[in-house]
């Protein structure tokens, strides 16, 4: 059950993080010619970019709704309804008249899509984690949980990969129908998904505390773990690395600087390939050393990195871009993306770890989806990309920050888990070898007994 659990996870993070990137990529590339083409070249891709950061401001409220059904009704329903809602929402963007044809209308319709999208991602990472580290051995769950974010690189490989022939049609045809096609394409996610995550058993810890639910979750966990969605939230601005990463620096390196979109796009093809092997390798790390170090480790290798990736980008030179470009988001960034979803969830108890994950993440997130505007406005000439670094290195230096004084849960057996954040004076009980292969063997035995659907 625990593998099946990730592989169900990691299929359908792919397939919707899918959606949600060949956003950002249009965003980067198109939209400002699309959408806002009454506008100046600056001040287009302002606005495009900001359409982008629209997303991140619906998460929280996400957050707050379907980490409270996630939290009373079940982790199932979030990851179905959340699935669907991206595939519908994306393909109808695909489907948007444009500026030409319709107005101010057209960027007023990509709005409100890209508001729903926000909604979907809201529930999505919260839900998949919940379930992938509910399913773990004690001694596994960083491992398991990691596929869900390894699904996400997937889903980002995925959504690169689709632009690339598209990127490379003539201007005319590419900012007629061309960027329509890869939004078009999300029709499968709402067949293949809903087929995928309808086969997911609902979690034991779960089912074990069902007559316990808490009526109102959200005000339990205000009230328990305060001081740990405050950490999460701080921590979560990591992903600042990410939107700049596949945003901001792509719209530099082709808009500002002049780069051809083919190369710079296969930068982040590569990259994320790199990071679908990284990220469970130096998951698995974290359930023999600790998720503090890695994390932490990973966050200091990002505010290194950023200098020498926009400097590369700058000075148009290809081969540092691919190598440094690897180097910061297939390698240092996986060491945070492959610890943060057990590291987050481990915070918290079974009775509000969706909505505790969901919450804090999302309102990190959101923060992090307009780092590509902040950087924009902070300057948007070729010698400007000193500042953007030095605001993208604050940022991870505060991440790794909330990191340290997080508690240790790798050796915290999962029964155990947010126990102090209800109870402040319970000793937590070690994740002895013993423990750890009674939760190995408690996790397997419904994939033995054949009382698993999937």
């Amino acid at each position: 059950m625990p593998r099946k659990a990730a592989s169900a996870a990691w299929i359908g993070s792919a397939l919707e993080y899918y959606d949600f990137f060949i956003y950002g990529t249009a965003a980067a590339l198109v939209f400002n010619k699309v959408f806002f083409p009454a506008s100046s070249p600056a001040t287009g891709t302002l606005l495009a970019l900001a359409t982008f950061g629209v997303g991140y401001l619906a998460r929280p409220v996400g957050a707050f709704v379907l980490g409270h059904v996630g939290d009373r009704l079940g982790r199932k329903k979030v990851l179905v309804f959340t699935l669907v809602l991206m595939g519908a929402t994306t393909f109808l963007v695909g489907c948007l008249p444009t500026y030409a044809s319709v107005g101010v209308l057209a960027p007023v319709l990509l709005v409100i899509l890209r508001l729903l999208q926000g909604l979907s991602a809201a529930g999505e990472q919260a839900g998949a984690n919940s379930m992938s580290l509910e399913h773990a051995p004690s001694h596994r769950r960083g491992y398991y949980t990691s596929f869900t974010l390894s699904g996400t690189q997937a889903g980002q490989i995925l959504a690169t990969a689709v632009f690339l022939p598209i990127a490379a049609l003539p201007q005319d045809q590419l900012l007629t129908w061309g960027w329509r096609i890869p939004f078009w394409c999300s029709a499968v996610v709402v067949v293949v998904g809903f087929v995928i995550r309808r086969k997911i058993d609902e979690t034991p810890v779960f089912e074990q505390n069902r007559s316990d639910v808490a009526k109102l979750p959200v005000a339990v966990l205000f009230r328990t773990h305060w001081k740990d969605v405050l950490r999460v939230v701080v921590a979560a601005t990591i992903a600042s690395v990410s939107t700049i990463f596949t945003v901001y620096a792509l719209s530099y390196a082709v808009n500002t600087i002049g780069l051809d979109r083919g190369p710079i796009l296969w930068v982040g093809v590569l990259a994320n390939v790199v990071a679908l092997l990284a990220i469970p390798l130096l998951a698995g790390l974290s359930d023999r050393i600790g998720r503090k170090p890695v994390f932490i480790a990973g966050c200091l290798a990002c505010a290194a990195l950023i200098f020498p990736y926009l400097w590369s980008i700058s000075d148009g030179s290809y081969p540092l871009i691919f190598a440094v470009g690897i180097l910061l988001f297939g390698v240092a960034y996986s060491a945070v993306n492959g610890v943060w979803p057990s590291f987050y969830g481990e915070m918290f108890s079974a009775k509000v770890r969706l909505s505790g994950m969901a919450i804090g993440t999302q309102l990190g997130f959101a923060i992090a989806g307009f780092a590509p505007s902040v950087v924009a406005a902070i300057g948007s000439g070729k010698d400007d990309w000193l500042g953007v670094a030095v605001f993208t290195a604050a940022v991870c230096v505060l991440s790794a920050a909330a990191a340290l004084t997080a508690r240790e849960t790798h050796d915290v057996p999962t029964e155990d888990l947010g126990a102090d954040g209800q109870n402040p004076g319970q000793p937590r009980r070690k994740n002895t070898n013993a423990a750890s292969s009674a939760a190995a063997g408690s996790a397997s035995t419904p994939a033995r007994s054949g009382t698993s659907r999937t």
